[in-house]
């Protein structure tokens, strides 16, 4: 057995926000950076979106949210990844997130979140970085 090379990303849009826009622009741009993206699309629950991180046996979950549900939307998430055995999976986020929330969202295991502003290039970067931290800590057979 080999040891996957390529970075697999969910991208996903949880609860009720349709605007996309954001989160098509970072599919595309870490599609360009070569990694596998997988995009949900809007409206999804949370139990949707960990079905489809469990299904894709992705390395990352990116959760984009502009409507400010993020507090009460992620907790499920995590909790779902957790439940499912996927402790490994690292979490990002981008949106508008208030600076006040970050705290409760990085002690719940969220491990990047950009907001308005951050480069794609940036956020690449960091999850190419946190992936390969990952898979040196715990190495993931195919």
């Amino acid at each position: 057995m080999t040891q996957r090379n390529i970075i697999r990303v969910l991208v996903a849009k949880p609860g009720l926000d349709g605007h996309d826009r954001g989160a098509k622009v970072i599919a595309r741009a870490l599609r360009d950076a070569g990694m596998e993206v997988i995009y949900t699309g809007i409206r999804q629950t949370p139990q949707m979106i960990v079905e489809a991180a469990l299904q894709e046996d992705v390395d990352v979950v990116g959760l984009s949210i502009l409507s400010g549900a993020h507090l009460e939307l992620f907790p499920q998430i995590m909790n779902g990844l957790k439940e499912q055995g996927m402790d490994n999976v690292i979490v990002v986020a981008g949106g508008t997130i208030p600076d006040e929330d970050r705290e409760a969202l990085t002690a719940m295991g969220v491990q990047g979140i950009f907001g308005p502003g951050a480069s794609t290039k940036q956020i690449g970067v960091f999850i190419r970085e946190a992936v390969e931290k990952q898979r040196h800590a715990t190495p993931r057979q195919e």
